[in-house]
């Protein structure tokens, strides 16, 4: 009898340590990615990466010659967005609604240039104790593709799971989706490809990648263009892949420009 009282003692207590060792992961939001490479998610809706090093650029050779040559490129630690911004939090800081596809709160804020999304991170910053930005080209490709993993899709591992990931142009019915209807990647992020193309903070020269140095790229010191990343609704599987890189003018405009934050780890994140 005292054995088998014993024997419960120590169950009890074991599956007590289980369920505070769940517990704690679950608040901390950690996502485990292939590779071992993790995101950790907070309350603002923000996912810690961990930087490191990756082959940046066209690794199945299939892409446009602005993605050559395939080169060597490290990224320090930072914070992106676990969604593209949204219409309603546009609102809530800019009191408009510049969108195409008007009044829907949870999808992702469209028809916006370059200098509208420096306008608003400009605003937003006002109340915020860190400084938020748009994510370099580099730090983009780098989450894109779970922490620099051979990803051609973000999440999907072959075309027959991007239905699961992204809205593209077979499945969108040519409009955007509120975020984070898909599956995550292996970060914890959703829609990195697909469902509206996002602003990044580069501008854009068709040789860069010749030229880029390997730590921390910024892109080209002047260009006529900026970059764009990731594809939207209206691409086909080859369009959104995690490598393509699209240019706008900064002032361009339309419904599949939108954006997501990223921030350095010294930058608030009081932003809801």
């Amino acid at each position: 009898m005292k054995n088998n009282l014993n024997s419960r003692i120590v169950y009890i207590v074991i599956l007590f340590v289980l369920v505070i060792t769940m517990s704690a992961s679950s608040l901390r939001g950690e996502v485990q990615g292939e590779g071992g490479t993790t995101g950790t998610s907070d309350a603002e809706g923000m996912v810690f990466v961990n930087g490191g090093c990756f082959d940046r650029g066209d690794i199945f050779q299939d892409g446009d010659p602005d993605e050559k040559p395939v080169h060597k490129v490290c990224v320090n630690d930072f914070y992106m967005g676990m969604y593209e911004v949204t219409q309603r939090q546009w609102f809530q800081v800019m009191k408009t609604y510049p969108s195409s596809f008007v009044r829907c709160d949870e999808c992702p804020v469209e028809n916006v240039s370059y200098l509208n999304v420096q306008e608003f991170i400009k605003k937003l910053n006002r109340t915020s104790v860190k400084e938020y930005r748009l994510p370099t080209e580099a730090e983009w490709e780098y989450a894109a593709r779970g922490g620099g993993q051979k990803h051609k899709w973000s999440g999907a591992v072959s075309e027959n799971e991007l239905n699961d990931y992204s809205w593209l142009k077979t499945n969108s019915d040519n409009k955007p989706h509120p975020v984070g209807q898909k599956e995550a990647n292996g970060l914890g992020l959703y829609d990195m490809c697909g469902n509206i193309q996002e602003w990044v903070s580069d501008y854009y020269e068709g040789e860069y990648y010749s030229t880029s140095p390997m730590n921390n790229p910024k892109g080209p010191s002047t260009s006529q263009y900026r970059v764009a990343r990731g594809g939207s609704f209206l691409n086909s599987s080859w369009g959104i892949r995690t490598t393509i890189r699209y240019r706008y003018t900064r002032d361009e405009r339309g419904r599949e420009f939108g954006f997501r934050l990223a921030a350095s780890p010294a930058a608030s994140l009081s932003y809801k």
